[in-house]
């Protein structure tokens, strides 16, 4: 089982290439399951239509210890398992509480065991690297980080704190850095940045993406680049990230 947190600023597109990366595993014929930690709750939406599903800090709530793994794990796009951790209403609680109490409670359930799946990618937001969105890096959970970043200062400054995050704990033997991909919003000097970026956490640019009409052509339908522009240029970049998240692990 392969664990992988992608990480980025709130709006660089992290969910969108989270939810393309499960799809392109999955067509391939992985099994995989997507966390989105993220408040929102959004994060797995293109892989159900545009439609979003019930969370799991909700449904705790409602049920208490009568939850079941089939009421807070829905199947989504090329069969991918969604689930999305949630969090409190705006300005009342903790948003990485919602995060600590989804993973605590697919680990109860024994979530891992009974999919099985191949990859597990968690989604979460990264303009605060703190408490409960800090999680998904520590031990048994993810194995490595993936940051999605553009070249505009602020996300690469939230991304740099987030690659800190990770440089921060090693030797806990929690989640390591796999990789940066670089979400293209057309700035100057956007390589440079991504690349100095890299350069000064020891690791490297796994993929890039461009601007382009087809991805937001995909999210209005909700859904996957692969169903709607299969063929497209967006598509194979998006894939060539999937491959290159996989090859992170030594494999392809």
């Amino acid at each position: 089982m392969k664990k992988i947190a992608i990480y980025g600023k709130g709006g660089i597109g992290k969910s969108t290439i989270s939810c393309n990366i499960s799809a392109a595993l999955a067509k391939s014929g992985l099994s995989v399951m997507q966390i989105g930690c993220d408040p929102k709750a959004d994060s797995t939406s293109l892989l159900r239509g545009g439609e979003r599903i019930p969370t799991v800090l909700q449904l705790t709530r409602e049920k208490g210890k009568s939850l079941t793994l089939g009421e807070i794990v829905f199947d989504g796009a090329y069969g991918v398992k969604c689930v999305e951790a949630g969090g409190p209403v705006p300005g009342l609680g903790c948003a990485g509480r919602g995060i600590i109490n989804a993973l605590e409670t697919l680990g109860t359930l024994g979530a891992y065991d009974v999919y099985k799946p191949d990859v597990v990618i968690y989604d979460v937001l990264g303009d605060v690297v703190c408490g409960g969105f800090s999680m998904p890096m520590r031990k048994g959970y993810a194995d490595e980080v993936i940051v999605v970043t553009s070249g505009e200062k602020m996300s690469v400054y939230a991304a740099a704190n987030i690659c800190m995050a990770v440089d921060n704990f090693k030797g806990r033997g929690y989640a390591r850095l796999g990789g940066i991909i670089l979400n293209r919003r057309g700035v100057e000097d956007e390589d440079k940045a991504a690349a100095e970026l890299a350069k000064d956490f020891g690791t490297t640019v796994i993929a890039d993406i461009d601007r382009c009409t087809e991805i937001p052509l995909a999210e209005k339908a909700g859904k996957p680049v692969f169903e709607v522009c299969p063929e497209s240029a967006a598509a194979e970049q998006l894939a060539a990230a999937a491959n290159a998240v996989l090859a992170t692990f030594g494999e392809v």
